[in-house]
């Protein structure tokens, strides 16, 4: 079947919280939908896929990939967490990184990349 998947962190002591948080409101919003937390839970990672309903035709279910992301980042956000975690920041969710991060942390990010690849060839068009 269908998997969203998502590599987020949030403080640890809002684990528990962002768990029961997300698992609702996407359950809310799609009844059947297989919230399958797991990870690095003792430094505030967790891969938060989500698995599609029984019996929902797969390409029904990846076509809300953006309003889950929408979902569950905004609780990720609301929490004080980053929707990245130790996958980095890719092409997916580039362009949404830099509302969840300062100028100054985008600029670190960029700094650091440029450092280890100044010719830009390992990973192109990746942020870190």
């Amino acid at each position: 079947g269908g998997s969203i998947k998502h590599d987020i962190s949030v403080p640890v002591s809002r684990m528990a919280d962002f768990i029961a948080q997300a698992s609702e409101a996407v359950t809310a919003r799609l009844p059947g939908i297989r919230p399958v937390p797991f990870g690095h839970i003792g430094d505030g990672n967790i891969h938060f896929n989500l698995s599609q309903p029984v019996g929902m035709d797969k390409s029904e279910f990846l076509a809300l990939w953006g309003e889950m992301n929408a979902i569950v980042h905004g609780i990720v956000r609301g929490m004080g967490g980053s929707i990245s975690a130790e996958h980095g920041v890719g092409q997916l969710k580039r362009d949404e990184i830099a509302a969840t991060k300062s100028p100054v942390e985008m600029a670190m990010m960029r700094a650091l990349k440029q450092a280890l690849d100044p010719k830009g060839i390992l990973n192109p068009g990746k942020v870190v």
